[in-house]
């Protein structure tokens, strides 16, 4: 049997994804919110997955009646989670495993990510160098999610077609993100329900997934 035609490309989330550091920003937006003497439920934070942070600093902002402008909201939560990844990456299943096959099988991959990249640095430094040829980060786009930007912005730097790449996601936002963009979406959902879309395909894991069966996931 002909083995499948591996994507052109990967483009991975990370919160969520790679990583599962939702806990952490969610643990942050609580302490932010006791500081400020305001309340902060699970349900709002929950709205948040996948957003872009500037748009989370504007949630935020409003829900707690802060004085800071949201840019400031967003640098604030920035140090709290990035004190508990440099602690401790909680890696998701099965996505270090993943990543290590397709660079074996010589398919370029590109993070794509709304976090900033002073928060994506010491995540990248417990990976093999070059594991994602590009980087593209929240503080790199105009746009966010769920905008397409992050994601073509990617495929051009690859330069490759969108409908030719693989994206892996959890969100509804991302998975819109990168379905506008013309992806293909592997979704694995983890703290968010996510809907059927026209270029979704869905798993409960990463575990066990090779080269081979991502290429039988790609919509063409």
């Amino acid at each position: 049997m002909q083995r499948p035609t591996p994507p052109a490309a990967v483009l991975w989330d990370m919160d969520g994804t790679l990583v599962d550091t939702e806990p952490y920003w969610i643990e942050v937006e609580h302490e932010l919110a006791a500081r400020h003497g305001g309340t902060w439920s699970h349900e709002q934070a929950m709205s948040l997955v996948g957003n872009d942070l500037l748009d989370s600093g504007r949630v935020l902002k409003e829900a707690l009646g802060l004085t800071q402008d949201p840019a400031e909201v967003v640098e604030e939560l920035l140090d709290g989670v990035i004190e508990r990844v440099r602690r401790e990456i909680p890696w998701r299943p099965g996505a270090r495993e993943l990543l290590a096959d397709l660079g074996r099988a010589g398919v370029p991959c590109a993070l794509v990510t709304m976090s900033y990249r002073r928060f994506v640095e010491p995540i990248l430094e417990q990976l093999p160098e070059r594991a994602f040829e590009v980087v593209v980060t929240g503080d790199q786009v105009s746009a966010g999610k769920p905008d397409p930007e992050a994601y073509l912005t990617a495929a051009h730097a690859l330069e490759l077609e969108p409908a030719d790449c693989l994206a892996i996601e959890d969100s509804p936002t991302g998975s819109r993100s990168a379905e506008t963009a013309g992806c293909t979406v592997l979704v694995v959902p983890n703290h968010v329900p996510v809907p059927e879309g026209p270029r979704r395909v869905f798993r409960e894991s990463l575990v066990g997934l090779g080269v081979d069966d991502l290429g039988g996931l790609l919509l063409r």
